[in-house]
């Protein structure tokens, strides 16, 4: 089950159970950080190639409608799949990696560190440029919103995407990825991480991305 955000201001749930506006409302807010957090706990969803194909359409309605892009950034890992797709689809030519790393935080606050970047475009390739920057999901926010920051940081004219947004474990309150192709609650199993299965696929801190 997926839900496709055909409307920026609607979950549209696929199979079954209820559409929903988005809005604070169904969120949670956790003390004075500005964090969001789910009311139910974490639930692990596993999409199928069908599935990727649709959120692909939406996503790719949503960039032709935006205009011509003429470079991404691609956040590796997870962002390589779905970036590979949309530069083909879109003809984008001029492809970058950005490879973030984040220590571990401190206490209590295990999300909050520095990022360290162990790969980037040089700003001369970034800047003047509207740069397309891709991830798999925005769960925390904090590894696109720091690629993006140093995108703009080296002349660059940045636009987020990722295939899900999940706003219940966002890290902002009010910043949110220019594109996305669905909105979700749960941890997502892509296709081509099927394999390694349910146990194995990446653990980590909840929403690190």
């Amino acid at each position: 089950m997926i839900c496709v955000a055909e409307h920026s201001r609607y979950l549209i749930v696929q199979s079954v159970r209820l559409c929903l506006p988005v809005t604070t409302a169904n969120l949670t807010r956790k003390g004075q950080t500005g964090e969001l957090m789910a009311r139910e706990p974490i639930r692990q969803e596993l999409l199928t190639w069908e599935d990727v194909d649709m959120l692909m359409d939406v996503l790719l309605g949503q960039l032709r409608q935006a205009g011509e892009f003429e470079a991404m950034v691609i956040v590796t890992r997870g962002g390589i799949i779905p970036g590979g797709m949309i530069s083909e689809a879109l003809d984008v030519r001029w492809v970058m990696t950005a490879s973030v790393r984040f220590p571990l935080g401190i206490g209590t606050a295990p999300l909050a560190a520095w990022p360290e970047f162990l790969q980037f475009p040089d700003e001369k390739l970034l800047e003047d440029r509207r740069i397309l920057v891709i991830d798999d999901v925005w769960g925390s926010g904090r590894t696109i919103t720091a690629v993006r920051g140093r995108v703009e940081a080296a002349g660059g004219r940045p636009a987020t995407c990722v295939m899900h947004f999940n706003p219940y474990r966002s890290l902002f309150s009010e910043a949110r990825p220019n594109y996305f192709g669905a909105v979700t609650d749960a941890r997502i199993i892509y296709p081509w991480e099927i394999d390694r299965g349910i146990d194995t696929a990446p653990a980590g801190p909840v929403g690190v991305n």
